[in-house]
């Protein structure tokens, strides 16, 4: 896939519109990369003038905060903020709602003041503007979707239109877990815990996730963070559903349905 990098547009003296954020999931874990090229797919599709770092993007630093290490998340940010405002970067978009969080939200304190959305806003917005348009009767056009909310995405940061108005685009069946919105359940990865064993208990959290999904009779699970996609994937696993139930992100669905 041919993706421009803000250091080839720097040469030719331009600074992108959008830099794609892609975080540590989406570059190195086999599944999250199928997100991240769907999403490419959809923006060179769009004709949007984006870029991303390449080798020089580098963890937000956010499970070095949440897991207590203020040094290193502090080490990790002013690197990443020297590295965007060197570049003139004003407006970023990733499809990983911790990064999101933590550029939005906690970079401003330390000099990193930028416009920073998550993939589902500007997903909706571009099929609001009418740049993206999907096929009449596409291969989801009447199935049974449910949407997990991520909780940095849902509860921190107040995200939970635009996933579902993408959704309702493709002509699906939009079911609601009985936990959704605000009083939705977390997949068990946030906070750090993504990186570290759970503690002692009697049910896992994502195996608990996954029986709401089972309750709401969906065919396709769709969520808006690697994470999530990861914890949900095992936890339906773990139920003996992995042949009955597709675990897919929002972008991978349009990607899908996008007139050729």
């Amino acid at each position: 896939m041919k993706v421009p990098t803000v250091a080839e547009m720097a040469m030719n003296g331009e600074v992108p519109e959008i830099l794609f954020w892609i975080g540590c999931a989406g570059s190195f874990d086999t599944r999250a990369q199928k997100i991240t090229k769907a999403f490419v797919s959809i923006l060179n599709k769009t004709g949007i003038k984006y870029a991303v770092l390449g080798n020089e993007e580098t963890c937000t630093g956010d499970p070095a905060r949440r897991a207590g290490n203020e040094f290193l998340f502090q080490m990790s940010a002013y690197g990443n903020i020297q590295l965007l405002n060197n570049y003139n970067i004003k407006k970023i978009v990733t499809a990983c709602p911790h990064c999101f969080n933590i550029l939005k939200n906690e970079y401003p304190a330390l000099g990193g003041n930028y416009e920073v959305i998550h993939h589902t806003t500007l997903l909706q917005q571009l099929i609001n503007d009418g740049k993206i348009v999907m096929k009449e009767g596409g291969e989801f056009k009447g199935k049974k979707i449910t949407y997990h909310d991520s909780c940095y995405l849902g509860r921190a940061n107040n995200v939970y239109e635009a996933p579902r108005k993408v959704l309702e685009v493709l002509d699906a069946e939009l079911v609601e877990m009985k936990r959704c919105r605000s009083k939705g359940l977390c997949c068990g990865a946030g906070g750090g815990q993504m990186f570290k064993e759970e503690e002692k208990g009697t049910t896992r959290v994502n195996v608990e996730r996954a029986e709401d999904v089972l309750e709401s009779n969906a065919k396709i699970v769709a969520s808006a963070c690697p994470f999530c996609n990861t914890m949900l994937s095992d936890g339906i696993k773990n139920k003996g559903a992995e042949n009955e139930i597709q675990v897919l992100d929002i972008a991978e669905l349009v990607a899908a349905s996008l007139q050729d």
